[in-house]
């Protein structure tokens, strides 16, 4: 009779060690300061990569340490999510006065076989002239679009032309190239200079 009252007192025990710690996982999630990366796998978002920007020079991973780093994949035909994103990041470079120095731009290009680096850099006339275009081959930039995770698909429409399907964030990459955050499609100003002014700094 003893055991048979035991064992739902220990169910009972277990089941609430389990919620306790459950619970405690969560909260600490989600109190975990903005900016900083809990998930091992989104913490691999970056690595090296080997491009020619729009001023027909190469540029690599390499090129870049030292300095924290915001870049955002793209094509130069994007009716609207591209150009929106260069205006946003025109905006915050100037918004940050001298902190800019601090702070490069990448546009990657989905499309390479349109966007050449003369393409880009007449594209990027309409921008902030530190926002850097970079290209390559398609091999070139399948590689770093998986580097950083990027969806991007051709989608066929009316006269045998293309458009392209593509992921619209901007990676957040610290001065030793590594994942610290992402500033969303059409992300709030605020929120967004708080993250571009935290980067600046590291």
């Amino acid at each position: 009779m003893r055991g048979s009252r035991l064992v739902p007192l220990l169910t009972f025990a277990v089941s609430a060690v389990a919620l306790a710690v459950i619970s405690l996982g969560f909260f600490q999630k989600a109190e975990a300061p903005r900016g900083l990366v809990v998930d091992e796998t989104i913490a691999s978002i970056g690595g090296p990569f080997e491009l020619t920007t729009h001023q027909g020079e190469r540029l690599t991973d390499q090129d870049l340490r030292g300095s924290p780093f915001a870049v955002f994949f793209g094509f130069t035909f994007c009716p609207e999510v591209c150009p929106t994103t260069l205006w946003e990041m025109t905006d915050a470079l100037q918004s940050l006065g001298d902190d800019a120095a601090n702070l490069k731009v990448l546009f990657i290009t989905v499309d390479p076989e349109r966007d050449t680096p003369e393409a880009l850099e007449r594209y990027l006339q309409s921008f902030d002239p530190r926002i850097t275009g970079l290209t390559g081959t398609p091999e070139e930039i399948e590689a770093v679009s998986e580097t950083y995770r990027v969806f991007s698909r051709k989608v066929p429409i009316d006269g045998g032309d293309y458009t392209m399907d593509h992921t619209a964030t901007t990676y957040l990459m610290d001065s030793n190239g590594r994942f610290t955050s992402t500033i969303s499609y059409e992300e709030q100003k605020q929120t967004r200079m708080e993250k571009l002014r935290l980067l600046a700094g590291r």
